[in-house]
């Protein structure tokens, strides 16, 4: 009887025992969540490197003549500090480390590239130069007139004035078109070239007047 009722007691003493326990672990604090910390001003943002910018050479033939204003890149190889990139300066010549100014208009880029190997063997051993031509200023011819777009024109070898005129915008509607022409030399020595633009359009006459540096087109 005494072992019946221990039993009896301690099955009537559960629901409390487990009141007790489920009251005990409510009253526990729930730990916060920790929010993620805020880039602050002074805590640099990765960002994905930019690509580099990469210059692409101009499009010139190995026979191409260098000229002033042209735009060139020595490279030295193996040698950064003798690299250079530079325009041809007005009086047709460029500067560089150890050469010092060497005349580069006249010249191809292979021809400049002999004479500064030339140059540089003095100072360097078995100097390997590479002259590239990165901008074509030098070839241009000058609108002017009643042309859409007044000013210098870069050409191309055997441009001829149709297309330097197609380059420039085209004529503008008050234009004289039968009495275009072309001042080709040094001033005050000067030739004027006639240019009807409605017969060479019409008929394809005198499309064949190929550009020089150095024209003005003038259009009345």
């Amino acid at each position: 009887m005494t072992f019946l009722r221990c039993t009896l007691l301690s099955i009537g003493l559960l629901p409390a025992l487990a009141a007790g326990l489920a009251q005990q672990t409510a009253s526990k604090p729930v730990p916060a969540a920790v929010p993620a910390a805020k880039p602050s001003a002074a805590t640099p943002i990765a960002r994905p490197a930019a690509a580099p910018y990469t210059a692409h050479p101009a499009n010139v033939s190995p026979s191409y003549i260098i000229g002033a204003a042209d735009s060139l890149q020595i490279t030295v190889w193996q040698e950064p500090n003798l690299s250079v990139a530079q325009p041809v300066r007005p009086d047709g010549k460029i500067s560089m480390p150890l050469v010092g100014d060497i005349t580069a208009a006249g010249f191809t880029p292979m021809q400049l590239a002999a004479n500064i190997t030339t140059r540089l063997k003095q100072f360097v051993t078995n100097p390997v130069v590479d002259v590239t031509v990165m901008a074509v200023n030098s070839k241009q011819v000058f609108m002017i007139g009643e042309i859409n777009h007044v000013g210098p024109v870069n050409i191309t070898p055997g441009m001829t004035i149709l297309q330097a005129i197609a380059t420039a915008g085209g004529l503008t509607p008050y234009a004289n078109k039968k009495k275009i022409y072309i001042l080709r030399g040094e001033p005050g020595h000067q030739q004027k070239i006639p240019f009807d633009y409605t017969r060479a359009v019409s008929k394809g006459d005198m499309q064949g007047i190929a550009l020089v540096p150095g024209d003005t087109i003038v259009v009345p």
